[in-house]
């Protein structure tokens, strides 16, 4: 990783967008900053289309694509998307419905199944606003020690699930999208970007393991301060990092963006 600072101003003047995770990456500690806040409106109003690319549920992605000025969310680690539509949302599951159905059973059992051998586990508080994913509290609500974290992972990997971890939340899913795979798939629908340009075309700023995918797949990628928690997590880190955390971070990141434009 390279400080922000190095950025070559030229590499970020082609941007069409930026994607960008919330927890610990435009949250701080769950709270959306006035700094935050106004910098996702500042890269809006220059032009640069936004999307949410996230592990948070899709009930979540519903309302920030109602109310930020945002053009829609990659949500569940990017098997769900939230497109804003008019003034109103339009959800794409990813799949047929026989198939989403036939998903949420094997979760169903899975859930039960870590509850019977993990019983230190709990659900994240937000599972009821998911669909294609569930989410164990490690370290929103609930801070879990390393053993019954991996007890939980190693229980998701049996039941031949995919796992992935966030600063808050270890995840398990049936899905084939990751974030990146599903934010290309995202910026193909939406925009009609080719999927190779647009990994030229869109920078990510994120901060833990479950931005892996993001990290490896785009080029211009940014981690905020407290990414450096994570990088046993990441088989390859963000290219360029902050020198604050969390929305701070973020907003350092984007006054950087808008600074070439």
């Amino acid at each position: 990783m390279r400080p922000l600072a190095e950025v070559d101003r030229a590499s970020l003047r082609g941007l069409r967008g930026v994607l960008f995770d919330l927890d610990d990456t435009v949250l701080s500690h769950g709270v959306l900053t006035r700094a935050a806040y106004e910098a996702i409106w500042s890269l809006h109003d220059a032009g640069l289309h936004l999307v949410a690319v996230t592990g948070r549920p899709s009930g979540w992605g519903e309302v920030l694509a109602r109310q930020w000025p945002i053009d829609g969310a990659v949500t569940e680690n990017g098997a769900v998307h939230v497109v804003r539509d008019g003034i109103g949302v339009t959800i794409d599951e990813g799949g047929e419905p026989a198939d989403v159905a036939v998903r949420r059973e094997r979760l169903a059992l899975l859930v039960a199944t870590v509850a019977e051998k993990v019983p230190r586990a709990r659900l994240a508080d937000d599972v009821h606003a998911r669909r294609s994913d569930v989410a164990w509290d490690i370290g929103e609500r609930d801070k879990l020690d390393p053993e019954t974290i991996a007890a939980i992972a190693h229980e998701i990997v049996a039941a031949g699930a995919r796992t992935t971890r966030s600063s808050v939340h270890i995840h398990a899913t049936y899905e084939r999208d990751d974030k990146a795979s599903g934010a290309v798939r995202f910026l193909r629908e939406r925009f009609g970007e080719d999927p190779g340009a647009a990994l030229g075309r869109w920078a990510f700023v994120g901060d833990s393991g479950n931005d892996a995918a993001c990290f490896s797949a785009f080029r211009l990628t940014f981690g905020v301060a407290n990414v450096r928690a994570h990088l046993r997590q990441l088989s390859l880190p963000p290219r360029w990092v902050a020198s604050k955390e969390r929305g701070e971070g973020f907003a350092e990141i984007a006054a950087k963006i808008l600074s070439a434009r």
